[in-house]
């Protein structure tokens, strides 16, 4: 049997924000996409950060106590960031998810970010080998 690679499962269209986004525009960013997280990077697509709806929560909570305003995803940003390498096995990343229990993880190479894998993406993956072997 092939080796399945992270990169085989990726998902590459991803929403991402710069870290000049106002916090404003990326919760309607999760709003509209139905997304719970999402990368942050540079202009050059270095990954810099991750932003989730529960840092965004962490803001808005801020915000009822101070009444502060926004800001932007620099300062609420989750760093530094857990990554996964494109060349990975889908197996050991399976291990990785149950271990650590995460929902995605950025795959970045060189800084870069090429794509993000979820647990989603590792049982489709899953799906697609059983079904091979059970045809």
């Amino acid at each position: 049997m092939r080796s399945v690679k992270v990169a085989d499962y990726m998902a590459q269209k991803l929403v991402t924000f710069g870290p000049q986004t106002n916090v404003i525009e990326a919760l309607t960013a999760f709003l509209d996409h139905h997304i719970s997280g999402a990368p942050v990077v540079d202009a050059d697509g270095n990954l810099l950060g991750m932003l989730s709806e529960v840092d965004v929560m962490e803001i808005v909570i801020q915000d009822s106590y101070y009444n502060e305003g926004q800001g932007i995803v620099a300062d609420y940003m989750r760093t530094p960031v857990d990554t996964v390498d494109p060349d990975a096995d889908i197996y050991s990343l399976a291990e990785r998810f149950v271990r650590e229990r995460r929902r995605r993880y950025p795959v970045v190479r060189d800084g870069k970010l090429l794509g993000q894998i979820s647990r989603r993406d590792v049982l489709r993956a899953a799906r697609d080998l059983m079904g091979r072997s059970s045809g």
